[in-house]
């Protein structure tokens, strides 16, 4: 019976050490996931306008450069990126690796799939309270929301 609570609690601790954002600098250079270059990077404003451009299916690979407006403050599992007056939402691929709080505020370049879809309001209310909102501005999310979406495989802060 010990070794079976003191497996537990050793679980509990591990997850809630795990379920934490890495608490690493986030200086010129730091690399987050896969591997990415600078190169043939567009900003993000160019390629929100290529992929509402795009016929049929609104989904494609980009590599892209902005700035971090936004990132989860519980696991630093997904950031948001300025697009000109709005923002666009990051998610690390998969939840395979996460990014540090010290990344906003910092331009990088990242490398993934973008998508157009609609969040529930569901899943924009979990983003509220993991960005650390009010209750008030969690309360008043009321309506789906039609954004883009990007699924990062890599981020390079320059």
């Amino acid at each position: 019976m010990k070794k079976i609570l003191s497996l537990v609690v050793f679980t509990a601790i591990v997850a809630i050490g795990n379920a934490q954002p890495p608490d690493v600098p986030a200086e010129k250079g730091a690399k987050f996931g896969a591997e990415v270059t600078a190169d043939k990077a567009v900003s993000v404003e160019e390629m929100v306008k290529n992929l509402d451009a795009k016929e049929g299916e609104k989904k494609m690979e980009v590599k892209i450069q902005g700035v971090v407006v936004e990132v989860c403050q519980a696991e630093g599992c997904w950031l948001r990126m300025k697009n000109g007056n709005d923002k666009i939402m990051v998610r690390m691929k998969d939840h395979k690796w996460f990014v540090p709080t010290a990344l906003n505020g910092k331009t990088i370049i990242l490398e993934g799939v973008a998508e157009i879809k609609e969040t529930s309001v569901a899943q924009l209310k979990h983003y509220a309270e993991d960005g650390g909102k009010s209750q008030a501005e969690i309360d008043a999310i009321k309506e789906p929301k039609k954004e883009v979406l990007v699924n990062a495989k890599g981020i390079l802060v320059i």
